[in-house]
């Protein structure tokens, strides 16, 4: 009868102290709402909305009051930027008198309905960053603590990218050495902020772009690195503007230490864009921070750009990568093969890709895959016959491409001049006026940089070219003569 006694009254002191408990958290509960009100009020909708609003009451537990929030990035900031704030208001709040504050990220899988009935812990748990599905993460990636919200901002890392996977040759050795020197850096590299990347289409930009994102992410995991292309850039700003979260905005991609841009050339004429972009770029250069940036010509050769961002654009490391050479495709090819399995590729076939398809090496890989794709389906081994067979279409498109000789030469005969002309310093109008034609119509009918053209014309400097495209335009649109002879070479060339 004693210890039935005893078992009631322990059980009716569990209820009480639950009831009690229960008690506080609505107080407590309530109290949170009040200072969330306030910190409304003393802060701003926008940055209540990007960091405040987020926060939830958890519970409480052992004289503590747990507030969770989603990430760990969004914990760091709060404890650096607003945990001072918080507790003087909790201080304010007699209910709350002798606890102590601590925010936290609650497991993935807490559910929210039942948060404050079960108070979380003050340790925190691991947990998973969200990676965008698409992407397969390298298992010896070790995620930094804000790489969760860092990878919702950015864009996607292709796990094929990395160091390891470029072919290096003469065409990329630069950008290679510069790309690799300053991923191992865990400071900046001096002379190479930003280092800028440029090329034609699928020459390696965005491969190595990866790689250096990658090789931090492995190895300096406690360095923040964002990468996204320009477009993303663009779209973040504006979806930040559109929802007066433009100081957030700001914020997160100044505390960067790795900012990653890809293709900026998309910034083109987006003049809003391109003033955040300054500002960004001036920040992180004064925090002593890497940029690193790419686009499809060298920054003074950027049109649509400000003049005062492509200076800083060209501030540090211009890195070019230039048209790939028959050893550096035949070498890519190579590397590719070495990485399939199950599937004989004789030497000829390797020659011919090398020898056929010149233009970049994204067009190079998929005709490798599709050759591949064929013999796999098929059941047939891999010829010349059926490789041939199998990209008609693409070997007959680059036997139509015109070479900048091609041009040199169409135009030599027509002005009735000499093709060693085109190469040459003389200035007289007779060579100039031919040789500033054939530099627009190169401009015009192929995929050159500004760079690459010149060095055809003699070994030009870019800016020439630029000269010469613009003369013949301007000449164009004033002499009607002119613009029929230029008329009439494009669609001989064309054709």
């Amino acid at each position: 009868m004693e210890s039935e006694e005893i078992t009631m009254e322990a059980g009716v002191d569990m209820v009480l102290a639950r009831a009690e408990l229960h008690t506080i958290d609505d107080l407590l509960a309530q109290a949170w709402n009040r200072i969330s009100g306030k910190l409304h009020s003393i802060y701003g909708e926008a940055i209540f909305r990007s960091w405040l609003k987020p926060i939830q009451f958890t519970g409480s537990d052992n004289g503590k009051i747990f507030l969770s929030v989603p990430t760990r990035f969004m914990r760091e900031w709060i404890n650096s930027h607003y945990i001072s704030q918080i507790t003087q208001l909790w201080n304010a709040e007699q209910v709350a008198e002798g606890y102590i504050l601590e925010i936290i990220v609650p497991p993935p899988s807490a559910n929210a309905g039942t948060a404050a009935t079960a108070p979380v812990k003050a340790e925190a748990p691991q947990e998973v960053p969200v990676v965008n599905s698409n992407v397969i993460v390298p298992s010896n990636w070790q995620p930094t603590e804000t790489a969760d919200s860092d990878l919702q901002l950015g864009a996607s890392l292709d796990p094929r990218y990395t160091f390891d996977n470029f072919v290096v040759g003469k065409p990329n050795e630069l950008a290679f050495a510069a790309a690799r020197r300053v991923a191992e850096s865990v400071q900046v590299v001096p002379g190479c902020n930003p280092l800028f990347l440029y090329g034609g289409v699928g020459l390696g930009k965005t491969h190595l772009m990866h790689a250096i994102a990658w090789h931090i992410r492995r190895n300096s995991p406690q360095r923040r690195v964002l990468y996204l292309s320009a477009e993303k850039f663009m779209y973040q700003f504006i979806k930040a503007l559109r929802s007066k979260e433009a100081l957030a905005f700001k914020e997160h991609f100044r505390s960067v230490d790795v900012l990653m841009i890809d293709d900026v050339q998309f910034i083109s004429g987006k003049d809003s864009t391109q003033e955040e972009f300054f500002h960004t770029f001036n920040a992180l250069v004064d925090q002593n921070k890497q940029l690193i940036i790419s686009g499809d010509r060298s920054p003074s050769d950027l049109e649509g750009i400000e003049e005062r961002v492509r200076s800083r654009l060209g501030w540090g490391l211009v890195a070019d990568i230039h048209a790939t050479t028959y050893e550096l495709r035949f070498g890519i090819l190579q590397s590719k093969i070495d990485q399939m399995r199950d599937i004989m590729i004789p030497q000829k076939v390797i020659e011919f890709l090398a020898h056929k398809i010149t233009s970049n090496v994204r067009e190079l890989e998929g005709a490798l895959n599709r050759v591949v794709a064929h013999a796999t389906l098929v059941g047939r081994p891999v010829t010349l016959e059926t490789t041939q067979e199998v990209l008609h279409d693409l070997l007959r498109a680059n036997d139509r491409r015109i070479s900048i000789d091609d041009i040199q030469k169409q135009v030599a005969n027509h002005y009735n001049i000499k093709v060693s002309d085109m190469h040459s310093a003389r200035r007289s109008r007779a060579v100039a006026r031919p040789r500033q034609v054939a530099m627009y119509l190169s401009k015009k009918l192929t995929s050159k940089s500004l760079p690459e053209i010149g060095r055809k014309f003699g070994g030009k400097d870019h800016t020439t070219v630029m000269h010469a495209v613009k003369r013949v335009e301007e000449l164009m649109a004033a002499d009607q003569e002119m613009a029929n002879d230029v008329e009439l070479l494009d669609r001989i060339l064309q054709n």
